[in-house]
């Protein structure tokens, strides 16, 4: 019998770095050379292939691809029928969620949405942007855009622009003014309707996202372990904000505890100095690959 395989598309482009940290941190020893658009994966059901995140869901929702990793912005852009099977949302990994937004310069006359009536709009988001503004009854010229849209408006050949943008910086840089957000998005696991009923690949995702999230959820979390005196035991315990409960384990000595748990890595410097003040010896903090709950 023919051995099963998942095709799996991967972004290219300004989501592969992260994915693949992602993919690696899940377990996946994955690369790809420079030119190659055929990633080697260390999994013989999974058969991965690079294609830009602007596309993917096209090939997802014609069956080409069984599954793929793209924005939301893309699925609504192409109006793809496909499976938002998981949402893949964390800032660290520059997965985090993102805005289109309409921009115009800082010295412009549109301040407000009613003033792009009959105006020239640049963006690479031309089916949602014109759905947009359709909704809200604006008529305008909205044309697409190859790049560097931020100086198409600078330089006067449209009037705004609608751009991706996290913080916002970018455009204030570029001297510009947010008028309205468009839409947002964040990273999606989504999936092909037929292969989705198939119960080998649907079991197969799931493995995949499961891993995918406990990696995601492991980059905000550090494992800590200590050793601790009988007395002071139950007071530093309170001090644990733990997942469930701390691992309490006897030690050899007489009167002496280990403890091990897992919290948030962005209070453990507060936490540690508490820790020793309270008796806490021999305290370690160590990464964390995956939190699986």
């Amino acid at each position: 019998m023919k051995n099963k395989t998942l095709k799996l598309g991967l972004p290219k482009g300004s989501l592969q770095e992260a994915t693949f940290k992602l993919l690696r941190k899940a377990g996946f020893n994955v690369s790809v050379s420079e030119r190659s658009y055929f990633p080697s994966i260390d999994d013989p059901e999974v058969k991965p292939m690079m294609l830009r995140a602007q596309e993917m869901s096209r090939y997802v929702e014609d069956g080409a691809l069984d599954c793929g990793i793209t924005g939301n912005d893309w699925i609504l852009e192409n109006d793809s029928d496909v499976v938002r099977v998981a949402d893949l949302l964390y800032a660290k990994q520059s997965l985090a969620k993102v805005r289109w937004v309409l921009a115009a310069p800082e010295g412009s006359s549109i301040k407000a949405l009613k003033d792009l009536k009959g105006k020239r709009i640049a963006t690479e988001l031309v089916d949602v942007t014109r759905r947009f503004l359709k909704a809200n009854k604006i008529k305008a010229d909205v044309e697409f855009s190859w790049g560097a849209t931020e100086v198409k408006v600078s330089t006067g050949l449209v009037d705004a622009i609608v751009e991706l943008t996290e913080t916002g910086r970018s455009l204030r840089a570029n001297k510009l003014k947010e008028i309205c957000t468009i839409c947002e998005s964040t990273t999606q696991f989504i999936a092909n309707k037929e292969s989705f009923k198939d119960d080998w690949k649907k079991d197969k995702m799931e493995e995949i996202i499961l891993l995918l999230k406990g990696a995601l959820l492991a980059e905000e979390k550090v494992g800590i372990k200590m050793n601790v005196r009988k007395g002071d035991l139950i007071k530093i315990i309170e001090k644990l904000p733990a997942l469930k409960k701390p691992t309490v384990s006897c030690l050899s000595e007489e009167n002496w505890y280990a403890i091990e748990t897992v919290i948030d890595e962005s209070v453990v410097r507060h936490i540690i100095p508490k820790l020793k003040k309270l008796g806490a010896e021999g305290i370690i903090e160590y990464p964390l690959n995956k939190v699986i709950y």
